[in-house]
């Protein structure tokens, strides 16, 4: 599929420095391109690349400044990065999907599915669940009893969705991903760990995506809920009764404990934890590796663990690497003081 430069300024509304006739059929990095490839620059340090790059097309921001000749036709845009985010989602909705329903594939007669469904060989659509207009379940998928999943969906292999729960529409969970197994609750006594009946759900607003291997478990009552348009990194723990408010990302193998609120907007580095019956507010900033361990107002940018604000979690940093001189410092203030009372008393 071929798209000229005039075609792609017009879809994203920008401006062309160029031939306007220049034209593409794939994606290339910056670095890597080649005759017929679109690019996009959108950061500054790899501006050296658009001066030899053999792209035909290149997607800049409208403010940058060559400094040099381009031989690739540029297309101005307000947001580069963005505009090739939607490129990309136009390419791939062009591509003919995949419909009907494998023989080797477990359908029950109980089970409703809307129209040009897929369905591959060894999926497991169980009694009463029901299948949205244009949905893709990949091979291997299993779909419990009584459990809905939207329309336009895509469920690739291995994806498990438990009995009960709910998937909206145009939601992506990629491979191995489970949604709806049990909430990790157990009450001890004196013979062991008795456990608690998860008897709640997990649902998945619209437009939602889930990461390989990520996991939401079900409420122990209500329900589990990730909010439209959330985004989840592979390998992420969401545990019972959770809520995630709309448009929030979390990256890779973050935490999130029991009965947690976390607001909209949120960005969530790797590998932090959020603690159980806390609320985070909206447009928080987590960074990498941070440990959430409480309530969080709105706008906060949160770094360490435990995690506190970040103008002062670097003012102390850059205090922790004094900490060896410090203690020099203070141990011979302590030893002036013991002289000096010792002068003193003999006085």
């Amino acid at each position: 599929m071929e798209f000229t430069a005039k075609q792609i300024a017009d879809f994203l509304g920008g401006q062309i420095d160029g031939d306007e006739n220049a034209a593409v059929s794939s994606f290339a990095k910056i670095e890597e391109g080649k005759p017929g490839a679109l690019s996009f620059l959108s950061n500054p340090k790899y501006a050296h690349y658009l001066y030899s790059t053999q792209s035909s097309v290149v997607l800049v921001n409208r403010d940058f400044k060559p400094e040099q000749p381009v031989s690739a036709t540029l297309v101005r845009v307000d947001n580069a990065y963005e505009s090739l985010a939607r490129l990309m989602g136009l390419y791939a909705s062009m591509k003919p999907a995949r419909t009907g329903i494998s023989s080797l594939a477990s359908v029950s007669d109980k089970a409703r599915l809307g129209k040009d469904v897929y369905v591959g060989p060894f999926a497991v659509i169980e009694d009463g669940a029901v299948i949205g207009d244009n949905t893709q379940i990949y091979p291997h998928v299993t779909v419990g009893e009584g459990a809905v999943v939207g329309s336009e969906c895509i469920l690739y292999p291995h994806v498990t969705v438990y009995y009960g729960c709910k998937v909206g529409n145009r939601c992506i969970l990629h491979a191995g991903s489970v949604l709806g197994a049990d909430g990790f609750g157990f009450a001890p006594s004196p013979a062991g760990y008795q456990k608690i009946p998860q008897i709640g759900i997990a649902e998945l607003e619209d437009d939602v995506e889930i990461g390989a291997n990520t996991c939401i478990d079900r409420s122990t009552m209500g329900r589990t809920v990730i909010h439209k348009g959330v985004k989840l990194d592979n390998m992420v723990q969401v545990a019972h009764n959770v809520e995630v408010g709309d448009n929030t990302v979390i990256s890779a193998q973050s935490g999130i404990a029991g009965s947690a609120k976390i607001g909209q907007w949120c960005m969530v580095g790797g590998q932090s934890g959020i603690a159980g019956h806390i609320t985070v507010g909206n447009k928080v900033n987590v960074c990498a590796q941070t440990g959430v361990m409480g309530d969080t107002p709105d706008g906060q940018t949160l770094m360490g663990y435990p995690g506190f604000a970040l103008r002062g979690f670097l003012r102390s940093s850059v205090v922790f690497k004094r900490l060896p001189d410090m203690e020099k410092e203070m141990n011979d203030l302590k030893k002036e003081i013991q002289e000096l009372k010792a002068k003193l008393e003999e006085k």
